[in-house]
């Protein structure tokens, strides 16, 4: 099946603005069996439940935003948008909206990576490979991808750090059996069966993040920080944690903004339907 143009939609600008012009004529239709998975795509765990969620929206309002490719001999190969690939796959689609761009393996891999971390949900052991992929790939330093990306040094030191837990640890955090917290308290050991052992723990009996907090303090013979004795650090490192832990649950990009026992927090949306999403996202439970 060829690929076909597709005339502009009034809404457009509206749902890619970040398009330019340029690539705007690069808009097609293409078949699905067209296009292959990037194989440097960050993310490789995908949960069937979401994927189905994400089909059932495209069946009623179809493909909002296109995927971004670029031509390979065999057809073309995705830079950005895998889930919405394999969930239009799942929805039964033929072909999907795609925006074709003129780009070289090299600066494919950094696109990919950067759009993943900016605007996905990645699983923090998926996140932490990306980053030190990047950081390896580009010879960035942390400052520098910390630029490069809008996002604290403090959280992509902190994320890369899990990379050195144990494998069967990383395999529970891929499987969201461990939350990030989880996993940064366990790293406060520095034995790797006594990691391995409190990982278990948790597992068993359910721990929350400040029980294993506690229990790996005990554990590692250093005395208990009273609340006044936290330092700038310390309080900088929460205020991290907590904005990503926003960021995994609504799923775009969040910032605390903190001044003395005030502040304020910015979240970032990329559609009206985005908007929609995340305000739902928190009025859910209420």
């Amino acid at each position: 099946m060829g690929p076909k143009r597709v005339a502009l939609g009034k809404g457009l600008d509206a749902l890619i603005p970040e398009l330019k012009s340029t690539e705007r004529k690069n808009l097609i239709y293409c078949g699905i069996e067209e296009i292959r998975p990037n194989p440097h795509q960050p993310r490789k765990h995908f949960d069937d439940a979401k994927l189905q969620e994400l089909a059932n929206s495209i069946k009623e309002k179809g493909i909002l935003e296109p995927l971004l490719v670029r031509k390979i001999p065999e057809g073309y190969e995705l830079i950005v948008g895998e889930r919405r690939w394999r969930a239009a796959q799942k929805a039964g689609l033929k072909e999907v909206p795609v925006v074709v761009k003129e780009i070289d393996p090299t600066s494919a891999l950094e696109l990919s990576l950067i759009e993943n971390l900016q605007r996905e949900d990645l699983n923090p052991i998926e996140e932490a490979e990306a980053y030190q992929r990047l950081i390896e790939e580009f010879h960035l330093s942390h400052e520098a991808l910390s630029a490069r990306l809008g996002k604290d040094r403090t959280t992509i030191t902190n994320a890369i750090r899990l990379l050195k837990l144990p494998s069967e640890i990383k395999e529970h955090l891929l499987q969201n059996h461990l939350s990030p917290g989880h996993a940064r308290a366990i790293l406060s050991l520095e034995d790797q069966e006594k990691q391995k052992e409190l990982c278990h723990l948790i597992l068993r009996k359910g721990l929350s993040v400040r029980q294993t907090e506690a229990l790996a303090k005990k554990w590692s013979g250093k005395p208990k920080k009273k609340p006044s004795e936290k330092t700038q650090d310390d309080l900088k490192l929460q205020l991290a944690s907590l904005q990503e832990s926003l960021r995994r649950y609504l799923g775009t990009k969040v910032l605390i903004h903190s001044k003395g026992k005030k502040g304020r927090i910015e979240i970032e949306f990329y559609s009206h339907e985005d908007l929609e999403r995340i305000v739902e996202s928190i009025l859910k439970n209420a």
